[in-house]
């Protein structure tokens, strides 16, 4: 019995041991927790123990929880060289692909699972709605856990929403509308509270600005937020550097997250080194607090059970793998994620935009004339060199940013259909592809303009304002 389990841990991958490790500990913690017959605990932790002994072989690594074997740092996309890798961390996306990162394989490194039809469906069901475009078309393409917010979600149980916008600049961009986007059509068919975290405090200690114009640059996003429809009974926005000083529920969570992460782990995790400031080491913990109910208890009357959904870029799931591996061991849930693929730069889906540069992406202050010409002077196009040449070989919607930009924001799945077919066929040519995405983005970003001038700072003020919402729990 034992040659066979050790055979079985032989074929497993650093990654795949690393996970069993994990659930393991889980496991022992639990039977632990509700007092299981003795012998039952110490035939866990022998199997624990030896799962660990499996993983330093095959490493070289001892475990340590939350922090995944070194040599899944970076994802190799079938070549040996450095420069053909993907970088992906909450900081920074890399590739040298034209198609973007490779998601299957981000899947495999990050251990989550991918959204497939049978959830897809699973979500229709429960919500009696038709899947939002993001879900139909692969934008939110992984998930953890999503399958238990629809247990509780179909046995009556609430849960609730969290996202966050890390203000490093006053005018945000399209691509940063994402989660919010989708984040209000999930607040809309599961009719649930939502909390949106502005972490004013991470882009003071990285940037090089001071604590008043991060919390200055924190209201100016919070009216973009705000301008995307959320319901203010049913939405709480909070600055970190307001709401930590008056929540104590807030910084008792972040404290027992502190305590339960060592300055290895996050080293490991995020990448610190010993000349960071301790403002970044402890930061982490800051973002995984919003993911216990008890850190607002005005919400939800002091509880502690409510399950917590998060939809992000899977650039910022390090903090909530981080989280995840914390919550049992502070007596809270696991919150359950949906991660969306990057947003790309005009210029090539081998990095996502910089808020610092005007010409990466298309901005909510943007002008119709501003919008025409950056689509046209900048977006990456996947056609010929040639006129002759496109209309003999066509064009590649895989890597033109015009039709990946429409992929997001053109909502009609026949139109995306047709103008796919017709620039791959040649019969559209590159020109006439980005006019169809000047006709999509001008429209949509004044309507958001308009929308935002009727946001006054009394309504970012309510919006912010700690408070009990729309739900009795």
């Amino acid at each position: 019995m034992a040659d066979s389990l050790n055979c079985d841990l032989k074929s497993l991958s650093p990654l795949q041991l690393f996970e069993r490790v994990t659930e393991q500990g889980e496991k022992v913690r639990a039977l632990k927790a509700g007092k299981a017959p003795k012998d039952e605990i110490d035939a866990a932790v022998r199997m624990l123990l030896s799962l660990k002994l499996s993983y330093k072989t095959a490493t070289g690594q001892d475990y340590r929880a939350g922090l995944p074997p070194k040599d899944l740092v970076l994802i190799n996309n079938g070549t040996t060289k450095e420069e053909d890798e993907d970088l992906v961390d909450p900081w920074n996306v890399q590739t040298s692909n034209a198609k973007g990162v490779d998601y299957d394989k981000l899947i495999v490194r990050f251990g989550s699972s991918k959204i497939d039809t049978d959830l897809i469906n699973r979500i229709e069901r429960a919500t009696g709605q038709k899947p939002h475009h993001f879900l139909r078309r692969g934008i939110f393409f992984s998930h953890r856990d999503m399958d238990q917010i629809l247990d509780a979600y179909e046995n009556k149980k609430s849960f609730y929403l969290y996202t966050g916008r890390g203000p490093s600049s006053q005018a945000m961009h399209v691509g940063h509308l994402i989660p919010f986007m989708f984040t209000k059509w999930l607040q809309e068919v599961f009719d649930v509270p939502l909390v949106i975290q502005l972490t004013d405090d991470e882009k003071y200690l990285w940037k090089d600005m001071t604590v008043e114009k991060a919390y200055e640059y924190a209201k100016e996003n919070a009216k973009d937020i705000i301008a995307c429809g959320f319901d203010i009974n049913k939405t709480f926005i909070f600055s970190d550097l307001d709401y930590l000083g008056a929540s104590p529920g807030f910084y008792k969570n972040i404290v027992k997250v502190q305590k339960h992460v060592t300055f290895n782990q996050v080293k490991g995790i995020f990448g610190f080194t010993d000349s960071d400031c301790i403002g970044k080491i402890s930061f982490p913990a800051i973002q995984a607090a919003p993911s216990f109910s008890s850190s607002f208890p005005q919400i939800f009357n002091a509880k502690e059970n409510i399950q917590c959904l998060i939809p992000c870029a899977i650039d910022q799931d390090p903090y909530f793998r981080m989280t995840r591996d914390v919550a049992p061991r502070i007596g809270q849930p696991k919150p359950a994620l949906l991660h969306s693929v990057f947003f790309p730069a005009l210029q090539g889906a081998q990095t996502k935009m910089s808020a610092s540069d005007p010409n990466s992406s298309i901005f909510l202050t943007d002008t119709p004339k501003q919008i025409k010409t950056k689509i046209n002077k900048h977006a990456f196009s996947g056609g010929r060199d040639t006129v002759e040449e496109h209309r003999k070989y066509g064009g590649n919607c895989d890597v033109d940013v015009s039709f990946m930009y429409l992929t997001f924001f053109l909502e009609d799945d026949d139109r995306l259909e047709q103008l796919k077919q017709a620039y791959t066929s040649g019969e559209l040519l590159t020109g006439e592809l980005k006019k169809v995405l000047i006709e999509t983005m001008q429209p949509l970003v004044a309507a958001h303009q308009e929308r935002r001038k009727q946001v006054t700072d009394e309504v970012v003020k309510q919006f912010m304002t700690p408070r009990k919402l729309a739900f009795e729990f």
